[in-house]
């Protein structure tokens, strides 16, 4: 072990070979608390990588892929579900998709997919992309579907059910919001939804080890294409982490599930570092998308003259020091997962957990807070 880590053990020793280096000081209270989180059995595994400036100061795995294989953690590698996290990434693929004139977001959604049932009221795309449509959230079991549906066959889930309420006028967040935003945009543009986020998203951004759950296209579509990574591409190299779900006696496998119809929602698996490679992507204005799109998508929208803070796809809000920030948490069945993008201090944090939520934010929150210090300083 490296010395100066020997002497961290200690708080007196840290402040003796780290002197007024706050920055560094951060990223050694960061690395104490994930290691006293993993050795409190908080998760299975764990990814975080965190950039500066389009620097990576800090890229760490802790704890296992798998816990029986003893297959260790790799940040650059290791294959997550992220969960929510899929909404900023399906958003820059609409916000593209607005821009190529091929939808309008302020059009109805009946207007892409006209035979959906029809609704007391009628909503627009933008609604369903900022949880103000009025759309139900999960019931029951629906959170754990293993069905191979397409994305245009589980819109049977929930198509029969009314309105919560009036369109534009309340704030419900949920997944199948964009599930029915992702059937629009196959609609709108006749290109699969996994095949137009790979090449407008995914490929451009060098997001190489991002990919989908096995596929199910729609049975009317050839699917012949951009090429689309599956999970089962990757499988091979021994990089995909088991899911699991917290219990009792520790963490045990999760249910098995089929995310592939919800990829918009929360059906894609990253890295880490993918993740961050993407909120760099957009510190660094290299989304191929003008500013007049893309800024719709980072602003919070108003119900009733109040912020949701959310804006498309996107959570854009403000940390407890007041810092403003735009990302997403994510949590899904065996996998739970944080984004966020500082746009002020040029920091973005990407930090993906093997298992449904582990209950573990606030200590999440903390770690992020190290990496502060030093702007505050």
């Amino acid at each position: 072990m490296n010395p100066i880590l020997r002497y961290l053990k200690n708080v007196f020793a840290a402040k003796r070979v780290l002197g007024e280096n706050l920055e560094l000081m951060g990223l050694v209270k960061a690395d104490s608390l994930l290691q006293e989180m993993y050795a409190k059995n908080k998760f299975p595994g764990l990814a975080i990588t965190v950039l500066k400036e389009g620097e990576t100061i800090f890229q760490k795995g802790f704890g296992y892929a798998d816990t029986e294989q003893k297959q260790f953690i790799d940040p650059r590698k290791s294959i997550f579900r992220i969960a929510s996290v899929s909404k900023p990434i399906a958003a820059t693929a609409l916000a593209h998709m607005l821009q190529d004139g091929l939808i309008d977001i302020n059009e109805s959604f009946y207007t892409y997919v006209p035979d959906f049932p029809k609704k007391r009221w009628d909503f627009t795309i933008r609604q369903l992309a900022s949880h103000t449509a009025g759309i139900r959230a999960y019931k029951g079991k629906e959170y754990g579907l293993n069905e191979p549906y397409s994305i245009k066959d589980s819109l049977t889930v929930f198509k029969n059910d009314p309105l919560l309420f009036e369109p534009g006028k309340g704030y419900l967040y949920n997944s199948f919001d964009w599930v029915m935003i992702s059937a629009a945009m196959q609609e709108a543009s006749g290109i699969p939804f996994e095949e137009y986020v790979q090449e407008k998203v995914l490929n451009p951004l060098g997001m190489i080890n991002t990919c989908i759950p096995k596929c199910h296209p729609e049975g009317s579509r050839r699917y012949d294409g951009t090429k689309v990574k599956e999970i089962t591409e990757i499988k091979a190299t021994k990089n995909v982490a088991t899911f699991y779900t917290k219990c009792l006696a520790g963490f045990r496998k999760a249910i098995p599930v089929d995310n592939f119809y919800k990829l918009a929602g929360g059906g894609y698996l990253s890295t880490s570092k993918d993740i961050a490679k993407f909120g760099q992507a957009y510190l660094e204005k290299r989304i191929e998308v003008k500013a007049e799109f893309l800024d719709q998508f980072l602003t919070s929208q108003e119900v009733n003259g109040k912020p949701t803070y959310y804006g498309l796809g996107w959570q854009v809000s403000e940390d407890t020091k007041g810092r403003k920030f735009y990302g997403h948490v994510g949590n899904g069945v065996g996998g739970y997962s944080n984004f966020f993008v500082y746009p002020e201090e040029q920091l973005v944090f990407s930090i993906l957990i093997n298992c449904t939520d582990p209950k573990i934010q606030p200590e999440l929150d903390a770690v992020i807070t190290c990496f502060f210090n030093d702007v505050d300083a």
